[in-house]
C-alpha cells in the first residue's frame, strides 16, 4: 500500500502557489485591475505577478498608496512564463528566484536583470518521508527524485548531489511541477523531492516529512527582478521601474519587522494554514534582503549558467553580465551580506 504523507485537501491552495522559481511548459497569465484607478499619471506599468506575490506584499505595506503612476497587473503560476511575457513585452517588469534567468538568458530570451535580494536558503530543501530509509544525500543513489526543470529547486538538487559525490545520472529524476510533485510525493510514487519554500513548509507542518538537506552553503540564495530591455529604453517607464523597485525593497524590509501580519494576508491571499505561512516566512520569504546586483552575483549566477550548460539542460553558453543593469543599485550592501534571521528554533 502506498503511503500519504498529505490530506489531499492541502493540494489545493498549494497548487495556486507555483514559486517563481518553477518552470511550466505553458504559461498561465491574467490580468488584474490598474493600481492608482484616479488616473493620476499617465505611466502605466505592467508587472507579472503571482499568487500572494508582489501586489500582496507591496500593498499589504502600505507601497501603492501613493503611486505616480498606474500598476497593470498580470498574474503568472511561475518564474519561466512571466519572463516569456517579459520577453514578448507584455510585461515591463516581474520577480523571480535565480534559475529562471538563467534559462531565459540561455534561450536568448530578450531580459535584464534589474534587482536582487539575497535570503536564507533554507527553504530550499529535498524532502523525504520521515519513515525513509534514506538518511545522506548519498543514499538517494538509484531513488526517484521529483523536481520541478529550470527552477532553483533543480540546481539545488544538481549541487547537493555534486556534494555527495552524485549526478543526475546517479538518479532516476522525476519533472514535475509542483502540485504534481506534492501529489507523488504524498503518496510514495517518488522517494524524495527537491522544493522550496512554501511547499517545504507546508510538508513539514505535517510532521511526516522531514529535511534530507537544504541549500544553505549550496545555492547562492539570491532572487531577481527582471524587466523588459525595451520598457528600460523608455525614459518615463525606466523611472516607474526604478520606483517600483524601491517600493519592494521597502516592503520587504516590512516582511521583515511585520512577519506576522504578512504571514496572515499570505494565508489569506493564497488559502495556506496561518501556522504554514508564518514559518515559510521565518524560514525564507521573510529573511530576503535587498542586495547590490555586483560582480559576485554575476559570476555566481554565471556558474549556475554554466552547469546547466554542461548538463545540455539550456541550448548554450552565454554570459550572464550581457542581461544584467546595474544602474537601480544604489548604496545597497554586497549580494554576499548574510539574510535576515528570526533567531533560534523560528522555524521549529
Amino acid at each position: 500500500m502506498k503511503r500519504s504523507l498529505l490530506p489531499a485537501v492541502l493540494l489545493l491552495p498549494l497548487a495556486l502557489l507555483a514559486s517563481a522559481c518553477s518552470s511550466p511548459s505553458s504559461a498561465d497569465s491574467g490580468s488584474g485591475s490598474g493600481s492608482n484607478s484616479d488616473g493620476k499619471g499617465s505611466v502605466v506599468l505592467n508587472v507579472g505577478d503571482q499568487k500572494g506575490g508582489s501586489e500582496a506584499v507591496l500593498r499589504a505595506a502600505g507601497e501603492l498608496d501613493d503611486l505616480p503612476y498606474r500598476i497593470q497587473w498580470s498574474t503568472f503560476t511561475s518564474g519561466p512564463p512571466l519572463l516569456e511575457a517579459v520577453n514578448a513585452k507584455a510585461v515591463d517588469i516581474g520577480s523571480v528566484g535565480n534559475t529562471p534567468p538563467v534559462f531565459a538568458a540561455g534561450a536568448d530570451s530578450k531580459i535584464t536583470v534589474v534587482a536582487a535580494t539575497h535570503g536564507d536558503a533554507a527553504g530550499e530543501a529535498i524532502l523525504v518521508p520521515a519513515d525513509s530509509p534514506i538518511r545522506t544525500p548519498q543514499d538517494l543513489k538509484g531513488r526517484k527524485v521529483a523536481v520541478a526543470q529550470g527552477s532553483s529547486a533543480h540546481f539545488q538538487l544538481v549541487a547537493s548531489l555534486e556534494k555527495a559525490g552524485l549526478s543526475l545520472e546517479d538518479i532516476e529524476v522525476t519533472l514535475l511541477q509542483p502540485a504534481d510533485a506534492l501529489a507523488a510525493f504524498s503518496t510514495g510514487k517518488v522517494d524524495a523531492w527537491a522544493v522550496w519554500d512554501p511547499y517545504t513548509s507546508q510538508v513539514l507542518a505535517g510532521g511526516k516529512a522531514r529535511v534530507l538537506t537544504d541549500g544553505r552553503g549550496v545555492v547562492n540564495g539570491l532572487g531577481f527582478s527582471v524587466a523588459s530591455p525595451a520598457a528600460l529604453a523608455d525614459k518615463e517607464k525606466a523611472a516607474a521601474i526604478g520606483d517600483y523597485i524601491d517600493r519592494l525593497r521597502r516592503a520587504q524590509d516590512w516582511v521583515h519587522e511585520h512577519p506576522d501580519v504578512w504571514a496572515k494576508v499570505w494565508a489569506k491571499e493564497t488559502g495556506l494554514p496561518y501556522e504554514v505561512a508564518l514559518a515559510a516566512v521565518k524560514r525564507s520569504s521573510g529573511t530576503r534582503i535587498a542586495v547590490a546586483l555586483d560582480q559576485e552575483a554575476i559570476a555566481s549566477e554565471q556558474a549556475i549558467a554554466d552547469t546547466f550548460a554542461e548538463l545540455k539542460l539550456i541550448p548554450r553558453k552565454f554570459r550572464f553580465a550581457d542581461y544584467v543593469d546595474t544602474r537601480f543599485n544604489k548604496n545597497l550592501p554586497p549580494s554576499t551580506t548574510a539574510p535576515r534571521t528570526y533567531g533560534k528554533g523560528s522555524t521549529s
